[in-house]
C-alpha cells in the first residue's frame, strides 16, 4: 500500500519557483549580502532534514525495508546515467578539457540533499527520496572516484571518512531525530506538520542564495554552450529516470521521486572536488547546476504537487476499470 500523501501545498510553495529565481538573481547581483551566511549552510540543511524526518511515519520505513527495489534501481540509474550523459553532452558541445572534467565529476557525484526538499514539496515519496540520498552518498564514496577514473583516466583521491561524517551530520542524524520525535511525541509533531512545508521552503531558499553568492564571480564567465549542456544534463536525467523507472514497474509517485533523485546532483560536493583536483574553470558546471537544478526542481515540484491528487484519482479510476474488466 502506498504511503499517505504529504499535506497539500501552502501558498508559499506555489511561489517557490519564482522565489528561487529571485533569490538567485539577488545573490548574483549583491553576493556580499549572502556570502557571510556560508557557515549556515550545514545547519540549514540539517534543519531541513530534521523536518523531513518529522514528515515520515513508521509505515514509510517499514515499506522501504520490505521493498528495497526502488532504492536499488534509483541509485543504479543515478550512477549509470548521469556520468554518461555528462560526457556525451561535453563531447557533443565540444567543451574544453577542464569543463569536461567538471561535467563528468558532477555526473559522478551522489544525489544532493536539495532533492529531498523538492520531493517533499512535490508531495512525492519522501521516505524513498531520503533513502536514495543516503544510499547514493554512501555508494558515491567509492563510485565517484572510480567513475571519474574510468571516464577521465585520472585518479582522484577522496576523503571518504569526511564524506561519511558529513552525510551522517546532514542527513542521517537529523532525519532520525525527526522520525523519533514524531514516533515519541505524536501530538506535538501533528501540531508542527502544517508548518513544515513553509519552513522547508525558507531554508532551501537561504541555501540557494548562499551557494549562488559564493559562486557569483565564476558565474560571470559562463558560455552559452555550457549553460545548454548543464540544463540538458539535469533535464535528461529527470526524464530518463522517470521513464526507466516506469519500465521497471514502479508506480507514478515512486517514478517521479526517482526522477527527481536521478536528475539532482550534489553540486556543492562537485564544486569543491573540482576546485581541489582540477581548477576553478572545472567548478563552473557545478556552480551553474546548483542554480538550475533548484529552479527546475522547484518548477517540477510545483507542477507535480498541484496535480498530485488528480493524478492519484486518475490512477485509482484506471485500476478500478481494470478490476471491473477482469
Amino acid at each position: 500500500m502506498p504511503s499517505p500523501l504529504p499535506p497539500k501545498q501552502p501558498w508559499l510553495s506555489r511561489l517557490f519557483p519564482l522565489l528561487a529565481i529571485a533569490f538567485s538573481l539577488a545573490a548574483m547581483s549583491v553576493p556580499t549580502m549572502f556570502t557571510p551566511g556560508q557557515p549556515l549552510i550545514m545547519p540549514l540543511l540539517s534543519g531541513i532534514m530534521f523536518m523531513m524526518g518529522l514528515s515520515l511515519e513508521k509505515a514509510d520505513a517499514a515499506r522501504i525495508l520490505a521493498d528495497p527495489r526502488p532504492v536499488a534501481v534509483g541509485v543504479a540509474l543515478q550512477f549509470l546515467l548521469m556520468p554518461i550523459l555528462a560526457l556525451t553532452l561535453a563531447e557533443l558541445f565540444q567543451l574544453s578539457a577542464q569543463l569536461t572534467f567538471g561535467m563528468v565529476l558532477l555526473g559522478s557525484c551522489a544525489g544532493g540533499t536539495a532533492s529531498n526538499v523538492i520531493c517533499y514539496l512535490a508531495r512525492g515519496d519522501v521516505a524513498l527520496s531520503v533513502s536514495m540520498t543516503f544510499a547514493s552518498t554512501l555508494v558515491g564514496v567509492v563510485a565517484t572516484p572510480l567513475l571519474c577514473q574510468f571516464y577521465l583516466s585520472q585518479q582522484i583521491d577522496l576523503d571518504r571518512l569526511a564524506m561519511v561524517i558529513s552525510l551522517v551530520q546532514i542527513v542521517f542524524l537529523p532525519v532520525t531525530a525527526g522520525f523519533m520525535l514524531r514516533a515519541g511525541l505524536p501530538r506535538l509533531s501533528a501540531k508542527l506538520q502544517p508548518l513544515l512545508p513553509s519552513l522547508s521552503i525558507v531554508g532551501i531558499l537561504a541555501v540557494i542564495a548562499i551557494v549562488v553568492a559564493l559562486n557569483a564571480g565564476q558565474l560571470g564567465g559562463l558560455s552559452a554552450l555550457l549553460i545548454v549542456a548543464v540544463v540538458l544534463h539535469n533535464l535528461l536525467g529527470i526524464v530518463a529516470g522517470f521513464l526507466l523507472s516506469r519500465l521497471f514497474g514502479f508506480d507514478l509517485r515512486q517514478s517521479q521521486t526517482i526522477a527527481i533523485e536521478v536528475g539532482m546532483q550534489n553540486s556543492g560536493l562537485a564544486a569543491a572536488l573540482s576546485l581541489q583536483f582540477f581548477s576553478a574553470t572545472a567548478a563552473l558546471p557545478a556552480a551553474l547546476f546548483s542554480i538550475w537544478h533548484n529552479v527546475s526542481g522547484a518548477l517540477l515540484a510545483g507542477y507535480w504537487g498541484r496535480r498530485r491528487d488528480s493524478l492519484q484519482y486518475l490512477l485509482a479510476d484506471v485500476e478500478t476499470l481494470k478490476s471491473d474488466g477482469a
